[in-house]
């Protein structure tokens, strides 16, 4: 599909619209509503300066396919983001704007997005961004994409910065309660140490080291703890990222049987959440999942005391809103920028909010 079929499409659209690639994170948010669009053909590495390390995708690109060609130079999006079966497309990537295990020591898709093209509401193919930080001034749009749920229009190519793969990893495993993990994950989070994403789940504490080769191998020995042969680690890092591993698959059977999946957003010195059902957690105590029966309202009132907020990730029913109510003053400002990008209120209706 052309650009100009696209922009025609937009401009003319009066009845919902519901942008996908290939639909692999269509559970996540609120219901689906309206006719698809796909951006699949729009699909391919527009420009790739691996010395200036940044790349630029059209939107309908599997993640797979660019980090294949990344790989060629030994380079990666830092932020892991899940790809959900390998059917995870970029522009889709930058719409949900989830990050995987290092999301906290490297940054999220947010932080490494430099630029993006969308087509809005007007129909307009508006550009924002470029190829490096300095390049951006005042109000980033660009940014603002993501997480927006494609809201506030069609996202047709983006520009990301790639990070060159570590020297050396390596991954120390502990046996921890949740409680002492966290307190561990803290300490070490305030010391000189090269770790770049650690999780913790069913008594085990995980941390991944990567850096330069002495500065692994001079942590590895302060640190102690058991060393995990790499393909097994990688299989580990790799399941966590993908929301492909054992405590994955089980809470999409818990969910198929009634159960609810939350993504908590906490300070990380918040203390463990006294939670009936399963957790694991990341992003040294950040990022804590929780698969239970509780009510919606007894959940997010146990983030929201520790200063935290919590999304209704995976449910058979989501009429309490997938993500945490916003207070009056964000809600206008969200309001305000839907209806400037998006006045018809045509995107993706009810992704992120069920009145936007």
């Amino acid at each position: 599909m052309k650009f100009d079929d696209l922009q025609q499409r937009l401009r003319d659209a009066r009845m919902p619209l519901r942008f996908t690639g290939h639909g692999s994170k269509d559970f996540y948010g609120g219901p689906l509503q309206g006719e698809t669009l796909s951006t699949l053909e729009l699909n391919g590495v527009t420009a790739y300066e691996h010395s200036e390390l940044f790349i630029s995708v059209l939107a309908g690109t599997p993640v797979f396919d660019v980090e294949a060609l990344l790989a060629q130079h030994r380079q990666r999006f830092a932020f892991e983001p899940p790809r959900f079966g390998g059917k995870g497309t970029v522009g889709g990537m930058v719409a949900a704007g989830l990050s995987g295990p290092a999301r906290a020591a490297l940054g999220s898709v947010r932080d490494h997005l430099l630029g993006a093209v969308m087509i809005n509401g007007a129909g307009e193919l508006l550009s924002f961004g470029g190829t490096v930080m300095k390049n951006v001034a005042g109000f980033d749009v660009s940014r603002a994409l993501a997480g927006s749920m494609g809201q506030l229009g069609l996202i047709t190519e983006v520009t990301l910065k790639v990070l060159p793969l570590p020297a050396a990893v390596a991954t120390l495993r502990f046996e921890f309660e949740q409680a002492p993990a966290l307190m561990a994950m803290n300490r070490w989070g305030g010391e000189p140490l090269p770790i770049e994403a650690s999780a913790w789940w069913d008594g085990a504490l995980l941390l991944r080291l990567a850096g330069a080769q002495a500065a692994v191998e001079a942590a590895m020995r302060k640190l102690g703890g058991d060393v995990i042969p790499p393909e097994l680690a990688g299989a580990f890092w790799m399941g966590l990222r993908d929301q492909s591993d054992e405590f994955f698959v089980g809470a999409e059977r818990a969910v198929a049987g009634g159960a609810r999946m939350w993504r908590l957003g906490l300070p990380s010195t918040a203390p463990e959440l006294k939670l009936h059902g399963e957790q694991l957690v990341d992003w040294g105590g950040a990022q804590r999942w929780v698969v239970t029966p509780m009510e919606p309202a007894a959940v997010r009132e146990a983030a929201a005391k520790v200063g935290g907020h919590a999304t209704l990730f995976r449910a058979l029913d989501k009429s309490a809103g997938a993500f945490a109510p916003l207070s009056a003053p964000l809600a206008a400002i969200h309001k305000r920028l839907k209806a400037s990008f998006d006045p018809r209120g045509v995107f993706n209706p009810g992704r992120l909010y069920a009145d936007l």
